[in-house]
């Protein structure tokens, strides 16, 4: 199916499963925004005219800091859209005078109040969470929790029909609800795109670029990159100390490299998150050590734990040339302010999904971006 009969099918309001119902919580906002101005951009082509499908909703907290869900808009036989980042810590409540950052699990406790304000009046109920809750704690090595699996069996009961995630840590979690509509998306087009409208003299070439996996666990992404785009692959891997444990992991020990010679090659490195962003910095410097070119890393989720200092040294000193993230999760100002950072805007792939979803046609056209890929390398090399 082509992007033109794609959208004349989502553009046709009248074929929809239920009315489209968007609840966008307080950490989504900015992002629900624009996706909510494609979806009311493409129903006016469909001759089905509204001003946003956004729906009143909010989660108000007692002084007490217990909270509650609330929907102030009718949802009876809707197809909703909840979006949810629970990533987002710029959202604050006050408790016993005390301004906090809510965390992951306070954010997931108010996508679970909103589903119960539904009260079983709507047609259906879908998640979106891009970053997957509970996603880095995935499988159990020792006696300790699986709280993403835990989490996707609490929402399967309380009556979700679909959550659509993007680039999960490790997606056979979904092995957990084997029943449910799971979909694990990967902005893999966005990405180059991004790259391509952003790096000055880039050419994907097998003399002068290259995709280098930074661990084993990002193989499967890495390789796709390579394979996709005609180039070599190699890989580092993490030697650990597996003789003790710091902060409930073994420490890394070395960085080794698997591969072909990177000498003056660009050099590409895609991971699902940059959390404090030591192993990416690590590599990149083992990379210069090889008399790398220029070396771009991307994550679809950059969080920068540990603030960006780091970071623009690298930058200022020549290891990092540039680094790629989403706004599928929050970026504060000062990173999006950063020379070395480029924002992958994601909006528009996710409004198509809901389209998709809400209209019962196949999304494989969606989530297969090998047509559209092959096209932009036509386009610029």
């Amino acid at each position: 199916m082509s992007t033109k009969e794609k959208s004349e099918i989502l553009f046709n309001h009248q074929n929809n499963v239920a009315p489209l119902g968007l609840i966008i919580m307080d950490s989504a906002k900015a992002l629900g925004k624009k996706i909510d101005d494609y979806l009311v951009k493409w129903a006016l082509k469909g001759g089905f005219q509204t001003d946003s499908f956004i729906l009143d909703s909010e989660c108000p907290r007692f002084s007490s800091g217990d909270g509650k869900g609330l929907i102030r808009s009718t949802i009876r036989g809707m197809d909703l859209f909840i979006l949810t980042d629970i990533g987002n810590y710029s959202c604050t409540y006050t408790y016993f005078g005390k301004e906090n950052a809510m965390s992951p699990d306070d954010h997931y406790q108010d996508l679970k109040r909103i589903i119960q304000a539904t009260g079983g009046k709507a047609h259906r109920i879908n998640v979106i969470m891009p970053n997957l809750y509970g996603g880095r704690q995935h499988r159990r090595n020792y006696r300790e929790s699986l709280d993403c699996a835990v989490a996707l069996q609490e929402l399967e009961r309380m009556g979700v029909s679909n959550i659509v995630t993007f680039d999960a840590h490790d997606p056979r979690v979904q092995n957990a609800v084997p029943l449910m509509g799971f979909d694990n998306v990967i902005p893999s087009y966005q990405v180059l795109k991004a790259m391509f409208h952003n790096i000055k003299d880039f050419h994907i070439t097998k003399d002068k670029f290259m995709v280098v996996s930074p661990d084993e666990g990002a193989l499967n992404r890495n390789m796709f990159y390579a394979s996709e785009l005609g180039v070599d692959l190699g890989m580092f891997y993490k030697r650990r100390d597996y003789s003790r444990m710091i902060n409930g992991r073994n420490p890394i020990v070395a960085h080794e490299y698997l591969g072909n010679s990177v000498e003056g090659k660009d050099i590409f490195i895609a991971d699902d998150i940059i959390s404090s962003g030591q192993s990416v910095l690590d590599i990149a410097y083992e990379l210069k050590k090889r008399n790398a070119r220029r070396i771009f890393a991307y994550a679809t989720y950059s969080i920068f734990t540990n603030g960006l200092e780091e970071f623009d040294k690298a930058y200022a000193d020549g290891f990092i040339s540039g680094v790629f993230g989403t706004n599928l999760t929050y970026c504060p100002p000062e990173l999006l302010q950063r020379e070395w950072f480029n924002s992958v805007d994601v909006s528009k792939y996710v409004a198509y999904f809901i389209a998709s979803i809400n209209h019962d046609v196949s999304i494989s056209t969606v989530i297969d971006p090998h047509e559209k890929v092959q096209q932009l390398l036509e386009k610029y090399n």
